[in-house]
């Protein structure tokens, strides 16, 4: 067989045993330049192949040389050696603008005598229209987040990653419950990196899962993979989500490890510390854990009433400073209820063209709570820790107490679950009935409890029984 046709049968045999990634990306373009005859019949004949860039020589040199000879040395039928040389053709002159080409692609069709810079400013990624996924809300920058005491550090360190991508702090965790301003922070480093020039993809997990699904469907994982990994920014929220679904972590992993390897920055939201996320793997865990982790709290009461204050300037009403304080004491456990809360108050008041004042406020909070509390009333704190103490055969002062053994924890985070579920009590007021724990504390027992309720039916059956044993007050 001719040297040139061996190569081109050895190219159409590596095309079906290569992922089409790999095989795109590094021998998809390559030609074939010279056979040179080995000096002795029982040597290796060289095949002189000519590549595009010095990047796809070396990988080709160094990550395919084996596989590559393998299957050439099978089709021209004995010894053989490669030596790649870098070769300028019209083919190869002709190459797509730099601006469509996926980073991968991009960074082997670099000339040879490319300066010597840093490699993450070699591995800069080629500007690329906006993704859908970077559409952000505009009203979630970081000037409208209003910081208070307990989130200064989380929010400085959010403006550090936002002013030095990649540089500081990556990834860049930040867990906390639901409604307290991930997403809002998220999307405000995005805003900033988008501003600065860079290339950003917001996604949460739930989209991420979809899009990989699809492109596996469509056989487009090579198309999905150069999407993700050919960005400067990555903000993935509610990751927790991913937890079980072994293909997605899989393929996150390897994003993960892409853009990190590059220097580009990663920034991801959980309703819990990545050490709490059980059913992630391992590899993804620690990974999480190696950058800057930190959670993010409901804001304290004044700074509930500076945001009351601040979106009720936005939206050019005056409310006076008496109802601001009235809703951030009835609204304790998000800042979604928060806002939910002075939606329902300014509306109302709006449309029945009443005065805002504090007692229309407080009548129009009953209103709205009243859903909530109807038919749970009349259990008390005190029901709850009695009753889901006897049912796991322990005491309320084991509930109540400092130890933290496996059985009275998970007995505890059940109580804390109904405790919010069927009294009236705020999240304050249970951690104060629980030995003096704090609102994040039950309510990550009450995530806890809820997760484990989708994932197991026998635990739901169980503790449904606990429940409406407790509303019907039986011993």
């Amino acid at each position: 067989m001719e040297a040139q046709d061996a190569w081109k049968a050895a190219l159409n045999q590596l095309e079906i045993q290569l992922d089409r990634a790999n095989f795109d990306t590094w021998l998809r373009d390559t030609v074939f330049l010279a056979l040179e005859a080995p000096d002795e019949p029982d040597k290796a004949a060289t095949f002189v192949i000519g590549v595009r860039s010095s990047y796809a020589r070396d990988n080709l040199q160094h990550r395919l040389y084996r596989s590559v000879r393998r299957v050439l040395r099978d089709v021209y039928g004995g010894p053989v050696e490669l030596q790649f040389q870098i070769h300028k053709c019209e083919e190869t002159a002709a190459l797509e603008p730099a601006d469509d080409m996926p980073l991968f692609r991009y960074m082997a069709h670099q000339p040879a005598d490319t300066p010597s810079v840093p490699l993450y400013e070699q591995l800069a990624p080629p500007r690329q229209p906006d993704l859908p996924e970077s559409h952000l809300n505009p009203r979630y920058t970081f000037d409208r987040f209003i910081v208070g005491g307990v989130n200064n550090l989380l929010f400085s360190a959010a403006q550090a990653v936002a002013d030095h991508p990649a540089s500081v702090y990556n990834p860049f965790v930040v867990y906390g419950g639901v409604g307290l301003g991930k997403t809002h922070l998220l999307q405000a480093i995005g805003h900033a990196c988008q501003a600065r020039g860079l290339r950003v993809i917001y996604i949460p997990s739930e989209a991420f899962i979809n899009d990989l699904v699809a492109a596996i469907r469509n056989r487009t994982t090579a198309m999905f993979r150069d999407k993700y990994r050919s960005i400067d920014v990555l903000l993935v929220d509610d990751i927790q989500f991913i937890a079980g679904k072994e293909s997605t972590q899989e393929e996150f992993f390897h994003t993960f490890n892409a853009l990190h390897t590059f220097n580009k920055q990663i920034v991801i939201a959980s309703d819990r510390h990545p050490r709490q996320l059980e059913q992630l793997e391992d590899r993804l865990r620690s990974r999480f854990e190696g950058g800057l982790v930190m959670d993010i709290q409901l804001p304290e009461f004044e700074t509930r009433v500076a945001i009351l204050e601040s979106w009720a300037q936005e939206r050019g009403i005056h409310v006076a400073r008496s109802v601001c304080e009235t809703i951030a004491e009835r609204a304790h456990t998000s800042i979604r209820e928060l806002e939910g809360l002075f939606t329902q108050i300014v509306a109302k008041t709006q449309l029945s063209q009443q005065p805002l004042t504090r007692a229309t406020a407080e009548r129009i909070v009953e209103q709205y709570e009243r859903p909530r509390q109807h038919g749970k009333a009349r259990i008390t704190l005190e029901q709850v820790l009695n009753m889901t103490a006897d049912h796991h055969e322990l005491t309320p002062k084991d509930l109540t107490g400092k130890r933290r053994t496996g059985r009275i924890n998970h007995a505890r985070q059940i109580a804390m679950y109904l405790a919010r579920e069927i009294t009236d009590a705020s999240l304050p007021q249970i951690g104060d009935a629980f030995g003096g724990r704090s609102h994040t504390t039950v309510l990550h027992g009450y995530n806890k409890v809820a997760e484990l309720m989708e994932e197991d039916d026998n635990f739901r059956y169980e503790l449904m029984a606990l429940r409406e044993r407790i509303l019907r007050g039986e011993d």
